[in-house]
């Protein structure tokens, strides 16, 4: 559909989309999800990525957000990465559900048995996501849900005006939102507002280049002062998994300097997720985190249109997790 030229909310409307997905999750295995997902997290190791944000979201019930959130945590134990885990019960609104009723079932369904989980060691959940957006959680019910997170110390980190403007991101800031990530359709005055509070802006080059979007305004964004993060936006409509890939396009299609790109893939995307003074940057006491590239020069790891076969070594936490030579 996509290739034929149907919108986002054409293929969301038709059931393709978020709601394929949570559907062929719904029916997976624990142990399936959680093979993919370690082998996917892998693969990015061998791109380069040393920390990755994972978010829920393709259950939108109970049982599957659950069962998403302990992949996550099962994870950590199986491979090298550290795992900045978000729960997004409110990705889409569930099939036979309203705006108001999916909105309850995740304050007083999800939630709670996520809080359950958690005081068992089942799960652990860093940041909450809701997809804020034009006909599936609008303002009112999104800063319902978000509230409900950070009261439980969840940092908050959600999709905002990615379609069209409803005023989400001023109502994210005034929530306190540590991130607000797409914003294709950000207005001047938001822009503002995040330059003033700090609020960083995820940007995700390869959704909005595959959906069609406008771009995002991401010149005016550091014109403007405002701490832009990058991300690969992994996901089954955005298959990639360099963030080498992502510094290119960044650089191509929003005119961002290779330095700004750079800090915005490591320092700043650490920052989005609350580790900036852990990793994203090589310094004493941090993390050493670290990728070694056969490269002229750094800027090759982004004039490259993705420069991944140049990865030698992927060292995470002083260790080596990945060497091209074996």
């Amino acid at each position: 559909m996509k290739l034929k030229g149907a919108s986002y909310m054409d293929i969301h409307k038709a059931g393709g989309g978020i709601g394929f997905t949570v559907r062929k999750t719904r029916e997976a295995s624990e142990e399936a999800l959680l093979e993919s997902f370690v082998g996917r997290l892998k693969l990015m190791a061998r791109h380069g990525s040393t920390t990755v944000e994972c978010k829920s979201g393709y259950g939108l019930d109970t049982e599957t957000e659950l069962k998403m959130l302990r992949v996550m945590e099962k994870a950590k134990a199986l491979q090298a990465l550290d795992i900045s885990v978000t729960y997004c019960g409110a990705h889409s609104i569930p099939s036979g559900m309203n705006e108001r009723e999916a909105t309850d079932d995740v304050l007083n369904n999800q939630i709670p048995a996520v809080l359950a989980a958690t005081a068992k060691g089942e799960v652990s959940v860093d940041n909450i996501d809701v997809f804020c957006e034009k006909g599936i959680f609008e303002t009112g019910c999104t800063k319902e849900i978000l509230e409900k997170g950070k009261s439980q110390g969840w940092q908050i980190n959600f999709h905002a005006e990615e379609l069209n403007y409803i005023g989400g991101v001023e109502m994210g800031v005034e929530v306190g939102a540590t991130a607000v990530s797409h914003l294709e359709e950000i207005s001047d005055a938001a822009i503002s507002m995040m330059a003033e509070h700090k609020t960083k802006a995820v940007i995700l080059p390869t959704t909005a280049w595959l959906l069609k979007l406008k771009p995002p305004p991401v010149r005016a964004m550091l014109d403007a002062g405002v701490v832009v993060a990058l991300g690969t936006d992994f996901n089954p409509n955005a298959h990639c998994m360099s963030m080498l890939r992502i510094m290119n396009m960044a650089c191509v299609e929003y005119r961002m300097t290779m330095e700004e790109a750079l800090v915005a893939a490591t320092l700043n995307s650490a920052a989005s997720v609350g580790l900036a003074g852990k990793t994203g940057s090589i310094e004493p006491g941090k993390w050493a985190d670290l990728v070694l590239m056969r490269v002229p020069s750094w800027e090759h790891c982004i004039y490259q249109m993705d420069a991944s076969d140049a990865i030698a070594f992927v060292i995470k936490k002083g260790k080596v997790i990945y060497n091209s030579g074996k």
